[in-house]
């Protein structure tokens, strides 16, 4: 029964995905921008939900930008979740814009995408997204570069946090968490690391017990006069803290 009800969500779970990418094609050059923020938001909800997973937002995102958002990063389920609980330009792998279908549905929510094994390369997002901020977007990275079991939050890399201090913007810390529904464990079920495949994560996810995606909202902050290591560290340290509070 569990194969057969993963293989029902899995098929559901496409359908949204060609759904989406009509709407991408076919509705958003009618939207303005605020439109197509909410039917971004609305469909990472009803996907979300189309495959049993429960989210859980504590704190309060931040209404309007200019501001960046920063988070841990486990899974490729994390931008789902977080367009879900507020909606927000990602930085991601210029890869996964070839993705199949993933790649044409991140471009139509407004991904920037970057080179990250080139030094040229995060030189021009760090302006693209302070550029953004600057016309009133909320941008969201994931400094760590990579994704981890969740258990431990890797080092940041500094260098995309240099776009807020050039927009002046604000930054919001946010934790991301995946647990078993029932028990409130940890789930490494849509964990994305190491030999992992992504079919094999995915399939992991559908046939899991029910999962509660926990995202946590930090209080805003501003740079103060820190470079963007010292507030890399900073943002870093109060991630884990929020990641640990209690729920």
């Amino acid at each position: 029964m569990r194969t057969l009800r993963a293989i029902w969500k899995l098929l559901r779970g496409l359908w949204h995905v060609l759904v989406g990418m009509w709407t991408i094609y076919v509705r958003f050059p009618q939207f303005n921008a605020e439109q197509r923020e909410m039917r971004v938001q609305a469909w990472a909800l009803q996907f979300l939900a189309l495959w049993d997973i429960h989210l859980k937002v504590l704190g309060q995102p931040v209404s309007n930008g200019p501001a960046l958002i920063v988070a841990n990063h486990i899974s490729w389920l994390d931008i789902s979740v977080i367009h879900a609980a507020r909606h927000c330009r990602f930085v991601s792998k210029s890869d996964i814009r070839d993705w199949p279908l993933v790649g044409m549905l991140a471009t139509g929510a407004g991904t920037l995408y970057i080179e990250r094994t080139s030094r040229k390369d995060a030189l021009r997002m760090v302006k693209d997204m302070a550029d953004a901020m600057k016309n009133g977007d909320v941008v969201a990275v994931f400094p760590e570069g990579t994704t981890s079991d969740g258990r431990d939050v890797l080092p940041f890399h500094a260098n995309l946090i240099q776009s807020a201090i050039q927009a002046e913007a604000p930054v919001q810390p946010m934790s991301l968490q995946f647990l078993d529904a029932r028990s409130g464990e940890p789930s490494f079920a849509p964990c994305y690391i190491g030999d992992d495949t992504l079919l094999g994560s995915i399939w992991r996810t559908l046939t899991a017990p029910r999962i509660t995606a926990v995202v946590r909202f930090g209080d805003l902050q501003w740079a103060q006069g820190r470079d963007r290591r010292a507030w890399s560290h900073d943002l870093r340290e109060e991630i884990i803290r929020l990641r640990d509070a209690r729920h």
